[in-house]
């Protein structure tokens, strides 16, 4: 504990309190009926599309966007470039409606997996499923670690507490309605999420003398310690250096790649589509969630306001400056920038408005993806879609229920490892963990553009041999598993490859000079290539 907790009024923690309990009660009202594994996992397919719309919007914020987003504004040379991703975003969204939801209504179907079963065989449905498995678990509790990590500076509460609280609501919540709840959880949290936003940039807007004039005058010029000014309100990037990862290009030619493996390939964004009534309602909540970009903004916008605040009144208490690992003018921790200016420069009831929004990132950075690990998972073992589902069969039901919680346990167990790694070891964990989804995303999308388009035909073994050559590609355009065992003469001979350069005075230090973003596209097409051309008939 560091003594923030300190400024937190008994006002600040029964707002907070009052927030998650109305949450609470409006999942506990609207779970409907929990008959079988269809109500469970789909909602009984009678979601409104709006509510599902907001769930996506939800889950895309969660956590990192919440916490990092404004924070990383205010780090040296930070600017509004990650708001370009937008365009690749809502083109993704627009394919996913139109082509990719009406195969997800054709048949009972749960995940897109059972959709590559029934184009490519069993073993087409098991490999896309490990590979789901493997790219989300890891990520998925650094997103976790992140939140966790934040309340522990923010409250009196050591980790462990902050931990299992997190877990045990999480868990919790999709016990009671499975994704009925989910989705109506995640509406609340969202609106958390805006009025949390909304209040802080009003505040800090209005803590300036002339208060917008000032926002943008400052924001727009920025001088870093280092005489170096910058435009933090800048958008547009059009540098066709391959290293940088916000610009313009990248928006257009490689985000789409990523947003439709993220809103239609990952279960855990995708379980969502599932829910709504017919294919026209996910049509409209996947391309209505575009609309989540106007919370990045608003974000961004309190990134740059956090900026002129900090530009005007530099830290100097210990504590704020100890949180924030302040150093040369720039937090060195950008996701503690927002959560510690809240409870150090809020008024009482606002801070708890947006402490609240910090539980609520927390929450939702592992309610989203219990329900898609133990469908996935209970699919594995059981045909849930065809006999498993018909009403009365009870049996599937406990058993999805078990693997919640089963599932509840191991991310939480994982989530407490990763921090004692990091705590006592000087392994970069939080990037090699959470880097395990630039591995999977392509081949992923890959496996299951070749399920859509490819008319039947399609090879396993070409599948995984793209799978295999294109986590060879990222691992040489990525320093995640390097980081593991680097020192000089690794180093030495990184920088002879093309992927590879010496970061300066840093001789065990190497930075790639292609950004990963690139390898999405080549990873989804090498894979999808390889599985279509060496593949046969459709399997019967």
């Amino acid at each position: 504990m560091n003594g923030l907790h300190e400024f937190l009024t008994p006002l600040d923690w029964i707002v907070a309190f009052a927030c998650l309990l109305f949450t609470s009660l409006v999942g506990y009202c609207l779970r409907g009926r929990q008959a079988d594994t269809a109500d469970f996992f789909l909602g009984g397919r009678s979601l409104p599309w709006p509510a599902v719309t907001g769930s996506l919007i939800a889950a895309e914020i969660g956590a990192v966007t919440f916490l990092v987003v404004p924070g990383s504004v205010l780090a040296l040379r930070g600017d509004f470039t990650y708001l370009q991703w937008a365009i690749g975003s809502l083109l993704a969204r627009v394919v996913v409606g139109c082509w990719f939801v009406k195969v997800f209504y054709e048949k009972d179907t749960y995940s897109p997996y059972d959709f590559i079963g029934r184009r490519l065989g069993e073993g087409g449905k098991r490999f896309a499923t490990v590979l789901f498995l493997a790219g989300s678990v890891l990520p998925q509790c650094v997103r976790l670690l992140v939140a966790v990590l934040v309340l522990r500076a923010i409250t009196p509460l050591p980790f462990e507490w902050c931990l299992v609280g997190v877990g045990g609501i999480a868990v919790g919540w999709t016990l009671l309605g499975g994704m009925r709840t989910v989705i109506w959880t995640d509406v609340v949290q969202l609106g958390l999420f805006v009025a949390g936003g909304l209040t802080a940039l009003w505040w800090l807007v209005d803590g300036f003398a002339e208060g917008w004039e000032t926002l943008f005058s400052v924001a727009r010029s920025s001088e870093s310690f280092d005489g170096t000014v910058t435009d933090k309100m800048r958008l547009w990037n059009f540098d066709l250096s391959p290293e940088l990862r916000f610009t313009f290009w990248v928006a257009v030619f490689a985000v789409p790649f990523l947003h439709l493996h993220a809103f239609g390939v990952d279960q855990r964004n995708a379980q969502r589509l599932f829910c709504c009534r017919d294919a026209g309602g996910a049509r409209k909540a996947v391309i209505w969630s575009s609309i989540g970009q106007f919370a990045t903004a608003l974000l961004l916008l309190v990134g740059a306001a956090l900026h002129v605040f900090y530009v005007r009144q530099p830290p100097t208490d210990p504590l704020v400056m100890n949180a924030l690992r302040w150093s040369g003018g720039e937090p060195l921790v950008p996701e503690m920038v927002f959560p510690v200016w809240i409870v150090t420069e809020l008024p009482a009831a606002a801070r708890g408005l947006l402490l609240a929004g910090i539980f609520a990132a927390a929450v939702s950075s592992l309610d989203s993806i219990l329900a898609a690990l133990s469908q996935t998972t209970l699919s594995w073992m059981r045909r849930i879609d065809r006999e498993d589902a018909k009403p009365g069969r009870k049996k599937p039901l406990r058993l999805a229920r078990l693997l919640v919680l089963g599932w509840g346990v191991v991310l939480i167990g994982l989530t407490y490892g990763l921090f004692a790694i990091a705590e006592n070891t000087r392994i970069p964990v939080r990037p090699s963990a959470s880097g395990w989804i630039h591995y999977t995303a392509g081949p992923l999308l890959g496996i299951f553009l070749v399920a859509l388009f490819g008319k039947g035909r399609g090879s396993v073994k070409g599948l995984f041999l793209g799978t295999l050559l294109s986590f060879l590609l990222v691992l040489f355009v990525r320093t995640d598993f390097w980081d593991l065992v680097m020192d000089d003469s690794l180093a030495a001979w990184m920088a002879q490859l093309p992927g590879y350069e010496r970061v300066e005075g840093m001789s065990d230090t190497v930075k790639p000079t292609v950004a990963t973003a690139w390898m999405w596209p080549v990873t989804t097409l090498l894979t999808a290539g390889l599985g279509w051309i060496l593949g046969g008939k459709k399997p019967k």
